[in-house]
């Protein structure tokens, strides 16, 4: 029963991928029930739902002045911010299906709405597919570049694209904020929904 449960969940998983970007833009209005177990790839996948929640919230509702805004000259502007976390949740992605990051393939030209969807799609795929994962250890993060490839072990993915998304999704938090445009106030993050 339980081997059949995780293939469903990768068909799932993958067959949402398939759609790409998925139309269901609302997943991660709020957060996704907890797992019922506390397994590794469990708490995984809960790291992966809560950034998603964040990168939802951080990324509903902006502009054309939000996207183009930039504290200081030498700064990225919000929307090279956006880039660079779709960046890391391609990372993220293929670490969950074991494949290389390969930055010799050209990536679609994508629209910022487009973008928006298939990062949060890429959170979806990776949070069901680190779910499913008995052996964490397994999803290690290979970078392939025209100089050549590297491997890191799966802690890199914690303290690197998992944490570094974290992070800048609280960087476009304070960008469009800046810009006139703040999240919407009732946004409750601990709770992992949006207040009534």
């Amino acid at each position: 029963m339980k081997n059949f449960m995780v293939l469903s969940l990768l068909l799932f998983g993958m067959n949402n991928y398939a759609q790409y970007p998925n139309d269901d833009s609302s997943y991660y209005a709020e957060i996704p029930a907890a797992p019922l177990e506390y397994t590794p790839g469990a708490i995984v996948s809960r790291m992966i739902d809560g950034l998603g929640f964040r990168y939802y919230w951080s990324t509903e509702g902006l502009t054309e002045t939000d996207l183009s805004y930039k504290p200081s000259p030498d700064a990225r502007t919000l929307e090279q911010t956006l880039d660079h976390i779709y960046g890391l949740s391609r990372t993220i992605v293929n670490s969950a299906k074991q494949e290389p990051t390969d930055y010799k393939i050209p990536q679609p030209k994508l629209s910022s709405w487009e973008k928006r969807l298939a990062t949060l799609e890429n959170f979806r795929l990776a949070s069901s597919l680190f779910l499913a994962s008995e052996d964490i250890s397994k999803h290690t993060i290979v970078f392939i570049r025209d100089t050549g490839s590297s491997e890191f072990p799966f802690w890199n993915q914690i303290n690197g694209p998992i944490e570094d998304a974290v992070w800048h999704a609280g960087q476009v938090v304070v960008l469009r904020r800046a810009s006139g445009n703040p999240i919407n106030p009732k946004v409750n993050f601990f709770l992992g929904k949006r207040n009534e």
